[in-house]
């Protein structure tokens, strides 16, 4: 018979809905039952797409003997990751604090107060590898509650202040240094992997902020390593087995240093992030296979991640027909055998590193050894002719694969991601000229504002299936008040600055901390939990509090606003001693304390909306590479934004020419023709 969780929406919970463990849902139900019963919770959070996830659940939680000590001892409450990233972060560090270490699947052992006394992540069901088992961790759990319950209650206790003051952040530093962003380059200088681009060694994830930091670095200070790291980093992931080289989109990371055997599973938010990344890094260089990159992945999302009402799905698993990465990998039979000319065949396999011995568990992971202009030079052919043939061959393949098995997906739309992937289609619908990006931004946008707003005009966190529910955290609000500023710079569609500015100002209402500074994750009215964190560490994400005070800072500067201004700046200051010690791991708060204290301009292009040479002008300027310069545009009309009226008055275009007019550090300088202007970008390369 299914448990309770077959009354959920979402894919993770249902998952275990059959399982024989008489799982709760996180609720009022589940801890009442825990205090009047006085047992301990075990409290196991995951999500759809990890595959440690899976293996837990096949090897303990359908386990009837298990599954039977666990009725008897515990109120066992299973919650998704992604639908409540709140109770997450509490008991993340809590696994952390006590083991060194996290990861999913998560397992916590609570008090009926909520209070963590013992955790982990993921334990076998037996003793095997060095590791106990999952029945000697629970039976051990059992004896020390009822043997040493005051010693658990204690350690559960001083685990909890410990929670609550990380929760806070620490207030020993409450200046910044100069030169926390050189700071930040030199720790990366460090790690980065000269030879395979990103940081570090296996496991390998994108790191996308820093990248971000390193663009943006480049184009102030240029220095040329900055510019090396990140677009090594970038080419040897779009060359590596973690990109799909056939549907496009980037597996959640490598497991090895060099970017081939992916962690299969793909996340909304890395493509979002990573999109971003390329849009960046095809601005400044112009460089072709950027924009490929970005189109495959954009389109990749369109096919597979959209729903029909217009939001974005969350992930796609790693596995499928119970394998990880079945879907993806090849021999050299399938390949000769589809692509029927053997003179291809071969090709394909020796550019894409197909071979009999294969490169993952006796199959192939298709990858680029080297770029295509080397490998053509090799073959003796010029690098068109022999992207032209594999982009065929590639859709032959593809189309074959579409006929297989596919990975399960959680199609449950999150605000938060919702917002990474809206402003990334916004970039990449500007840089590349394409309106369908565009329309798939503002299709997602209204969706968000039209279906998971509650009749308050609070965000909704979490919609599947025709219903929105759980209220909104401050990434929900910080990520999508960003996209909804990134639209506008792309549309200059005035309506998305408005709501951008409204998101912000509920978050100031609901989150902002009044006598410290900074955001809380949960808003004042959210569900009692036993710790209210503030995050200023980027994880797979960039930080809320990062977020937030860049939308603060541009949203500030481009309509003078000083009071946004100054809350971007206490923002930042609340988090001033994660950037004195760690800058590097608080890449999204660099970034805004970079641009709140550097100069911005703010360009106003003043057109009239018949002219026909307009469109040309628009997409020039958005071709560029600008990371501290904040758009705007007047058509002719009268500004229907209040937040626009200052900054628009007055500015129209000259003798009939689209105009540019450019303000920075508080001065306007003398306005000049868009050519003018566009021809002296193109030249700086700025």
């Amino acid at each position: 018979m299914p448990n309770r969780l077959e009354h959920e929406s979402s894919p993770y919970l249902l998952q275990h809905a059959n399982n024989p463990v008489d799982w709760f849902a996180w609720g009022e139900e589940a801890l009442q039952v825990a205090k009047d019963q006085d047992r301990p919770i075990f409290l196991s959070i995951g999500y759809s797409a990890c595959h440690w996830c899976h293996v837990m659940e096949h090897e303990s939680f359908e386990s009837q003997e298990i599954a039977d000590y666990l009725n008897a001892h515990f109120v066992c409450i299973k919650v998704d990751r992604e639908e409540r990233p709140d109770l997450d972060q509490i008991y993340m560090n809590a696994v952390q604090l006590l083991t060194g270490q996290g990861g999913w699947p998560m397992s916590v052992f609570l008090t009926p107060e909520l209070k963590p006394f013992f955790g982990g992540t993921y334990w076998p069901p037996t003793a095997s590898r060095g590791m106990p088992g999952f029945d000697q961790v629970i039976r051990a759990v059992v004896d020390a509650w009822s043997n040493r319950r005051e010693m658990a209650r204690q350690q559960s206790d001083i685990l909890t202040e410990r929670l609550q003051s990380i929760g806070t952040g620490s207030a020993e530093s409450v200046e910044i240094a100069p030169g926390r962003v050189g700071m930040a380059v030199r720790q990366m200088e460090q790690s980065f992997d000269d030879r395979h681009g990103g940081f570090g060694q296996a496991p390998k994830f994108p790191h996308t902020m820093n990248v971000d930091l390193l663009l943006r670095n480049y184009v102030e200070t240029r220095n040329e390593h900055s510019l090396k790291m990140a677009l090594t980093t970038l080419d040897k992931m779009a060359m590596g087995g973690i990109y799909d080289h056939l549907g496009g989109g980037f597996a959640r990371y490598s497991v090895d240093a060099k970017w081939l055997v992916p962690h299969f599973e793909k996340m909304l938010y890395d493509n979002a992030l990573l999109v971003n990344n390329y849009v960046d890094a095809f601005r400044l260089t112009k460089l072709p296979r950027y924009a490929q990159v970005i189109r495959e992945t954009c389109d990749y999302i369109l096919r597979d991640m959209t729903d029909e009402a217009g939001g974005f799905h969350s992930t796609e698993d790693a596995d499928s027909e119970g394998e990880e990465g079945k879907f993806y990998v090849w021999t050299p039979h399938e390949i000769h055998k589809l692509l029927g000319d053997e003179i291809v065949a071969e090709r394909f396999c020796q550019v894409y590193d197909v071979t009999e011995s294969g490169n993952f568990e006796g199959h192939s992971i298709l990858n680029l050894k080297q770029p295509l202009a080397h490998i053509a030079e090799g073959l003796g052919t010029s690098e068109e002719e022999l992207a032209e043939e594999m982009a065929n061959a590639r859709q032959v393949l593809f189309n074959a694969r579409c006929d297989r098995v596919r990975p399960g997906k959680d199609d449950k739309i999150l605000a938060s991601w919702n917002g990474l992937m809206i402003e990334a289609f916004a970039k990449a619908g500007a840089a590349l000229g394409e309106p369908s990006y565009l329309e798939a931004a503002s299709r997602a946008a209204k969706f968000v504002t039209d279906k998971m707003t509650d009749a308050n005009g609070r965000l909704l966190h979490t919609y599947r299936h025709g219903k929105a529910k759980l209220p909104a955290y401050l990434d929900d609000y910080s990520y999508l008040a960003s996209a909804m500023f990134a639209l506008y710079e792309a549309t200059f569609n005035e309506n998305w600055l408005d709501e951008c500015h409204r998101l912000m100002q509920i978050a100031i209402e609901h989150f902002y901390d009044q006598e410290d500074g900074g955001f809380f994750y949960t808003a004042d009215d959210h569900e009692a939990l036993i710790a209210r964190n503030k995050d200023f560490y980027d994880n797979s994400i960039p930080s809320g509090n990062g977020m937030a005070a860049l939308v603060l800072a541009k949203l500030g500067k481009l309509i003078g606003d000083d009071e946004l201004l100054n809350l971007a700046e206490a923002t930042i200051v609340a988090g001033a001693d994660v950037l004195q010690k760690h800058p590097i791991a608080a890449g999204q708060l660099l970034i805004a304390y970079d641009f709140l204290q550097s100069p911005v301009q703010q360009v106003v292009l003043a057109a009239d909306a018949s002219d026909p040479s307009v469109k040309d002008r628009i997409a020039e300027l958005h071709s560029n590479y600008l990371p501290r310069t904040l758009l705007a545009a007047q058509f002719g009309v009268t500004s229907t934004s209040e937040h626009l009226k200052s900054l628009l008055a007055g500015k129209k275009p000259i003798e009939g020419e689209a105009t540019i007019y450019a303000c920075q550090n508080f001065q306007c300088h003398a306005p000049v023709s868009a050519v003018s202007y566009l021809s002296d970008l193109a030249a700086n390369g700025k």
